[in-house]
């Protein structure tokens, strides 16, 4: 019982230990399956954006809002502090329900606010009072039209509910020509990295499974037996060749001489 336990024991303290020259030059060997890995990634990720990625297209439009206080000949410091805070509330009015459901009415377009929301993004550059307002369509003039709706509609709401002066036109709605989503060049070079990491993960996993002995180092190393002598293998067995065998009259000729 003894002895088990004092086996048992040898064997939890076992630990794996890893040689990392000799894992580099597993790597190193298989180079060439590691490239062709990244190869194939890359190319699965060209073909999977281009057949399963539906292209979206960004239009933008910009707006200035100009609140009462500026209709003066001074302006403070102070006013320009608080007209930056309203900005923030003017773009809660952007996604609002009632712009949405304008912009829904005069356009005509089969979806539910929600999905609309879904498509606009709004921010403002730090420390300025200028509205931008983004929509993602796949269809590049149904993005560029519901982005001067939603424009025309939230400009009603800052100046009716805010009691804004007036919202100015920095940019109108741009018709895209180029997709803005997904990017080609970003997903290929995700894939071939992919390609690469999962290549050289598996190499490394078999590398770490395989016990087999290879060298009277190993034998040592892991049986602990020290090696008298080492037979080397022949080119004509390392190809796989089989040993040509005599004749039994010749061998016994052999034997008598």
């Amino acid at each position: 019982m003894n002895q088990e336990r004092l086996m048992n024991q040898e064997i939890d303290n076992d630990e794996i230990t890893i040689d990392l020259t000799e894992l580099f030059m597993a790597l190193w060997s298989r180079l060439h399956i590691i490239l062709m890995a990244g190869v194939l990634g890359a190319l699965i990720a060209f073909v999977g954006t281009n057949l399963l990625v539906t292209p979206m297209y960004t239009s933008e439009t910009k707006v200035y809002v100009l609140t009462r206080s500026d209709s003066t000949a001074g302006i403070t410091y102070n006013d320009l502090q608080m007209g930056t805070q309203l900005t923030q509330d003017y773009m809660q009015l952007v996604t609002s329900r009632p712009v949405l459901e304008q912009v829904i009415a005069v356009l005509n377009l089969d979806m539910e606010p929600g999905q609309l929301k879904d498509m606009i993004s709004v921010e403002t550059p730090e420390g300025t009072r200028i509205l931008s307002i983004r929509v993602q369509s796949e269809d590049p003039k149904q993005a560029k039209e519901i982005a001067d709706a939603v424009r025309d509609s939230v400009s009603i709401q800052i100046t009716e509910i805010m009691d804004a002066d007036a919202v100015n036109t920095v940019e109108e709605g741009n018709l895209p020509t180029s997709p803005s989503s997904p990017s080609i060049p970003r997903n290929i070079a995700i894939g071939a990295l992919l390609g690469l990491i999962l290549a050289m993960g598996v190499i490394t996993l078999i590398f770490i499974l395989d016990d087999t002995i290879k060298t009277p180092d190993d034998v040592e190393h892991y049986l602990g037996l020290n090696t008298l002598t080492s037979i080397p293998i022949s080119e004509g067995m390392k190809k796989g060749k089989k040993v040509k065998k005599l004749p039994e009259k010749q061998m016994m000729r052999n034997m008598k001489r």
